[in-house]
Parts: structure tokens; C-alpha cells; sequence
């Protein structure tokens, strides 16, 4: 099975993630913060990764600790369970709509974690969830991972539905690109032979 558990203590955090590529998209997530709460829980359902995540962070201070290491920790379970990547689809690419929000999200598993954020949600307070942390979430994901991500912001006013556009785009790629394709029959889909 292509699964994984992680677990991450610092000074500031203390995080668990288990994950199953293979799911069916059940999550149990408890960071402390409820909108982010709320975005894993997208991210979740909407890839069938089973996900879990503990998270205990320093939020007398902010949920900055939190939301990037739990990102740091997604990112490191998801390189755990995808190994040597073969036989994956390996690009997956979305268009989310949530409301007036219309979010692109296209992902490679390249190996090369780089994210490039193209949204322009506005700062505020989403209940405890500071908007700007979203960026934060999303880099590290992708350089612990190993995936190049790209999101853009089609359409959309709304912070909070401009997010959710977002997390689910990211689902939706990475369910693609994470799952497998039987005309591989188990080879690593890169021109190199390695990802």
C-alpha cells in the first residue's frame, strides 16, 4: 500500500500525519485553527487520500508554526508514500469553481518542489486562519513533497471562497496525478527513468 506516517516535534509544533494515497478520502484533522481545519479536510476528500492530522502549535502566538509545518509534514508523507513514483500519472491539473471564485491548479510530481502562487486573496482573518499563511501552507507542501505547483486565480472577491477554490484544485490535481496508470505497467514516467 502506498501510505505513510510522519511525525515532526520542534520547539514550536508538535505534528502527526498519516496518509493513504490509495483511500477513499476520509480525514480526521484537528490543528487548532477551524478554517484550516476546514481546507485539509477539502484536501482530503477531495484527492480520496485518506488523511489524518494531529497538530499542536504555539497559537498564543499565531498559526503561522502550525499551518507551515503541518504543510512541511503533508509534504514529507506524501514523497513517504508516492516512493519511486512508479507507475503514477504524474501531472494532474484542475479548474475549481466556488462561487464567483475560479481557481487553476496544475501540479507535477517532478521531484522539484517549487510553488508558484498566482492568487491574490486578500489579507484578513478567516475566524483564527490568517489568509496569508494560505502561501505558506502551499510552499512548503510542495518543496517537502517534491511537486512543482502552480495556482491561479481566474476569478473570485470572496478570501474565503478564493481559498477553498484552491485547496480543491489541489485535490483534484493531486488525485490525478498520484494515481496509478495501469498502461505504465509500473514505470516512472520521466524520459531519465528517476523522478
Amino acid at each position: 500500500m502506498r501510505t505513510a506516517h510522519v511525525e515532526r516535534q520542534t520547539a514550536e509544533t508538535q505534528i502527526e500525519v498519516s496518509l493513504n494515497l490509495d483511500g477513499t478520502g476520509a480525514v480526521q484533522v484537528d490543528t487548532g485553527i477551524g478554517f484550516f481545519d476546514h481546507m485539509l479536510s477539502a484536501l482530503g476528500r477531495h484527492s480520496l487520500i485518506d488523511l489524518t492530522v494531529k497538530a499542536v502549535g504555539d497559537l498564543e502566538v499565531d498559526g503561522h508554526h502550525t499551518v507551515e509545518d503541518t504543510g512541511i509534514v503533508i509534504g514529507q508523507a506524501l514523497r513517504e508514500a508516492l516512493g519511486d513514483k512508479a507507475g503514477i500519472h504524474r501531472y494532474g491539473s484542475a479548474i475549481t469553481p466556488m462561487d464567483e471564485a475560479l481557481v487553476l491548479c496544475a501540479i507535477d510530481i517532478s521531484g522539484r518542489g517549487a510553488a508558484f502562487d498566482e492568487t491574490a486573496v486578500p489579507q484578513q482573518m478567516l475566524g483564527t486562519f490568517d489568509t496569508d499563511l494560505a502561501r505558506e501552507f502551499f510552499i512548503a507542501l510542495a518543496a517537502n513533497a517534491g511537486i512543482t505547483l502552480h495556482l491561479r486565480q481566474l476569478a473570485g472577491r470572496n478570501a474565503h471562497h478564493v481559498l477553498e477554490g484552491a485547496f480543491k484544485a489541489l485535490a483534484q490535481a493531486l488525485r490525478q496525478a498520484v494515481e496509478l496508470d495501469p498502461r505504465r505497467a509500473g514505470e516512472v514516467p520521466s524520459t531519465k527513468g528517476t523522478l
